[in-house]
Formats: C-alpha cells, sequence, structure tokens
C-alpha cells in the first residue's frame, strides 16, 4: 500500500530522515519505534508532504505522492492525527467531527460513521455539544483519532497517541486502535515512544535512530530482542 524509497528530508540544512525506506501492506498495523528526536514524526509529516522530501520516492496504492500537496494526499485516503492531538479546542465534539468529513459528500454514510464514532467512544457522545478544548486529555485523543476516522482513511497515521496519558486511558486507546484495525480493515502506521504497548499491538516494527532505520521485524521478534529491550523496554 505505501512505500518509501530512500527518502531525505531536511529542517533547513539540517538532515532529519537519511534514506528512510519502509512498507507498509494493506491491513497491517506497523509501528515506527525510537526516542525523541529520532525522526518518527518527520516520516509522517514527510509522506503527508508537510515537510518535503528533497531525495526519495513516496508511492500509494501504486500512485507517486511525493511531492504531492497535503490536501490532495488526504483526498486519496491517508489521515494523520498529530502528535499532541490539535483539535478545534472552540468547536463542539461534534463539529469537529464534521470537520474530519469535510471532503466528503456522502451525507448519509457521515451520519452512520458518526454514530459508529459514538459507540466506539461513548465518552464522545456525552459531550457531544461540548466545545474541545473542555475535554480531558484523553478525552481529547478519542477525539482527534475520531476526526481523523471521519474521513474514511485507507491509511491512518498516528503520531504519538499515548503522549501524556495515564496508563489505563493509554490501555483503552491502544484498545480502539487494534479495534480499528479489525473490524475495519483500516491499515495503521503508529508512531509511539511507548514500545512496550506499540510492539504488542503490531503486526511489523521498524526501530529509528538519528533519522536512519537500524532494524525491521516482526513485533513479536522484536519484543523478545535483546538490543530493544535494553534500549526501549527499559529491561
Amino acid at each position: 500500500m505505501l512505500k518509501l524509497r530512500n527518502i531525505q528530508s531536511f529542517y533547513g540544512n539540517i538532515q532529519a530522515l537519511k534514506k528512510v525506506s519502509l512498507d507498509v501492506e494493506e491491513g497491517e498495523i506497523i509501528t515506527l519505534i525510537g526516542a525523541n528526536g529520532a525522526g518518527k514524526s518527520t516520516t509522517l509529516m514527510t509522506l503527508c508532504g508537510i515537510v518535503p522530501a528533497r531525495h526519495g520516492t513516496i508511492t500509494f496504492e501504486g500512485q507517486d505522492i511525493t511531492s504531492m500537496a497535503p490536501e490532495k494526499i488526504v483526498a486519496l485516503g491517508i489521515s494523520q492525527v498529530p502528535e499532541g492531538r490539535r483539535i478545534f479546542p472552540y468547536l463542539s465534539v461534534t463539529e469537529n467531527l464534521n470537520m474530519g468529513s469535510f471532503l466528503r459528500s456522502d451525507t448519509h454514510n457521515i451520519k452512520k460513521d458518526m454514530d459508529h464514532i459514538f459507540e466506539l467512544f461513548p465518552i464522545l457522545a456525552e459531550r457531544r455539544n461540548q466545545p474541545g478544548g473542555t475535554l480531558s486529555g484523553g478525552e481529547q485523543q478519542m477525539l482527534a483519532i475520531s476526526r481523523a476516522l471521519m474521513s474514511k482513511p485507507k491509511l491512518l497515521l498516528l503520531d504519538e497517541p499515548s503522549l501524556g496519558l495515564a496508563p489505563l486511558i493509554t490501555k483503552r486507546i491502544f484498545e480502539i486502535i487494534r479495534r480499528i484495525n479489525q473490524e475495519s480493515g483500516t491499515t495503521i502506521l503508529l508512531v509511539e515512544q511507548n514500545a512496550n504497548l506499540a510492539l504488542k499491538v503490531a503486526n511489523r516494527a521498524y526501530v529509528m535512530e538519528t533519522g536512519t532505520i537500524t532494524m525491521t521485524d516482526t513485533g513479536k521478534n522484536l519484543l523478545a530482542n535483546e538490543d530493544v529491550k535494553k534500549a526501549y523496554l527499559g529491561i
């Protein structure tokens, strides 16, 4: 579904990604783990067209999207839940969700999808008329994921969904991530510092260090890898 080949990205003269190559197959959960500053978020921003790739190619379902504008990439079926959530704080929960469906015209299905969101996240149904900014951190993360789902993405990009959340809320978020993948078949590329949880839900994973992919394997095998245990699992 998605192929990155030898991607190099820069912030000014500082190189953030150094010949990054990775693959995401349809229906998979792929996770990208690494320390702060490793280039994980930049990888997502580059494939979304927000940080331009200076070298290399990105293809999605066989189409070259390397130099495509971000809004056109969204229209193809790629939706990102950014780090820090970035919901619209002064819009209600329902209005935030409607923003996620901005490119859609199938009004009846939009209503069905919103009802499904409220089944996945009952707390959002209770808060549907509240401004997004009045929600707790965990509720805002649920709203950010839901807003992305309202675009009916083929590929969902999640950037640090557990950031700043209590362990019980984090566990709930990861249960929902697995459920989204299993029930709808939505392909997921997950960037996450909680390597233990991320590797447990992942079919495959990549380890990134200083802008370079240094290791790839199944989530299960990386959980058992001694180097990964020492560097990312605190074992």
